[in-house]
């Protein structure tokens, strides 16, 4: 009995660290999203994190003779990238994100996570912003 506590529980530990890394840090895909930027907000009640929506262009219909907008939801780990989307709301911005199978409270309330501005073109006179 002793022999198999000594080898049983650091293996169901390792499976158990494994599983919760695959859960929660694996990245399942990466990409980039075009829209203008909606808004971005900071909240939480314990874990105070940056999350944003993008509105993209065009629709998408889940049902026949509906329209619904198509809406990028979004968290943003770095405070450097989300103090900059804030000053950049209602502009077309280009954003790069991380997918991940789960979201984790620290890191936000969305699997999609922006890790880099790409562009944001600024409506008033169309310039293009690079970052």
């Amino acid at each position: 009995m002793k022999k198999f506590l000594k080898i049983g529980i650091p293996v169901l530990i390792l499976i158990l660290a494994v599983v919760f890394w695959w859960r929660y840090y694996f990245v399942f895909g990466e990409g980039v999203k075009a829209g203008n930027l909606n808004f971005v907000v900071k909240k939480g009640y314990v874990f105070k994190t940056w999350e944003g929506r993008l509105i993209q262009e065009g629709f998408k219909t889940p049902t026949p003779n509906q329209m619904q907008s198509n809406e990028f939801e979004f968290s943003i780990a770095d405070d450097s990238i989300a103090q900059v989307l804030e000053r950049h709301s209602g502009k077309f911005v280009e954003l790069r994100y991380k997918e991940y199978l789960n979201a984790i409270p620290w890191r936000g309330h969305s699997n999609f996570v922006v890790t880099e501005i790409l562009e944001v073109e600024n409506s008033a006179n169309h310039k293009t912003l690079p970052y």
